[in-house]
């Protein structure tokens, strides 16, 4: 399995981009980057979209990327997410209000955007993976995903704070290949991170913990917050018996 990171930051600025993260260039893991990283071509070959939930800096390139699949005639791109995150999506985003409704709005092949809605508890099949939704502890309806290709398989947190489920799962998993993490805030801004349901890399540390599988497993960090990035790199390098890996945009990992 191929990951790409075309956004891997909790803000944006000239040199940041938000969550987004390409797997064997078929499917998206959230869209905070789709259209700012990828040229038309790649936008126009994606197939799928997981969401984790409907903040902005999780869904903002659907819109842009709907607009530029329909010009190029590209196939219906399948946005898939849990039905309290696709209820949020039809009332408050593709709703011929704040964006047009890209869903009704047809190609050759179908509509632009086709809903698709993933089961929790069970793995779904997302265009030949398999994709376990896994809740998670964020201030809104939040899944992580364990996304499986038959040889490897690699784990996304989503945006979340302390949770147990999503250890309670990935300790059953045994092709586990990589830990994709969320971590926002350093140490000082605990309170922050907690009333907005994000990790400092002590709460992360501790969640880690509940893990029990080999400590040396890749932890690939993400969502950092741009102000703080620096602080929460020097304390993500202080931490012992963990393997993390903060990530940069371009990045790229074969699993």
């Amino acid at each position: 399995m191929e990951l790409c990171v075309l956004g891997c930051h909790g803000g944006e600025t000239p040199k940041h981009r938000t969550s987004a993260f390409l797997l064997d260039r078929r499917i998206a893991i959230d869209a905070g980057a789709l259209t700012s990283a990828l040229n038309i071509a790649s936008q126009c070959a994606l197939e799928a979209v997981l969401i984790s939930h409907a903040h902005l800096d999780h869904i903002r390139d659907l819109s842009t990327i709907a607009d530029n699949r329909v010009q190029n005639g590209a196939p219906p791109l399948k946005v898939c997410a849990t039905a309290e995150t696709l209820r949020a999506l039809r009332e408050h985003f593709f709703n011929d209000q704040l964006w047009p409704d890209f869903t009704k709005i047809p190609t050759e092949q179908g509509s632009t955007i086709e809903l698709v809605e993933l089961a929790r508890g069970v793995s779904n099949v997302v265009q030949g993976y398999r994709v376990l939704p896994i809740p998670v502890s964020h201030t809104i309806d939040c899944s992580g995903f364990l996304v499986d290709d038959g040889a490897s398989a690699i784990a996304y947190s989503g945006d979340t704070a302390a949770t147990d489920e999503l250890w309670k799962v990935l300790n059953g998993v045994t092709n586990l290949q990589a830990l994709l993490l969320e971590v926002s805030f350093p140490d000082d801004q605990q309170d922050l991170a907690i009333r907005s349901g994000h990790h400092t890399p002590s709460s992360l540390s501790a969640d880690l913990r509940k893990y029990k599988a080999p400590k040396d497993l890749p932890t690939l960090l993400y969502h950092m917050k741009p102000t703080f990035q620096d602080a929460i790199e020097r304390e993500c390098a202080k931490l012992t018996g963990v393997n993390l890996t903060p990530l940069a945009l371009g990045d790229e990992f074969v699993l």
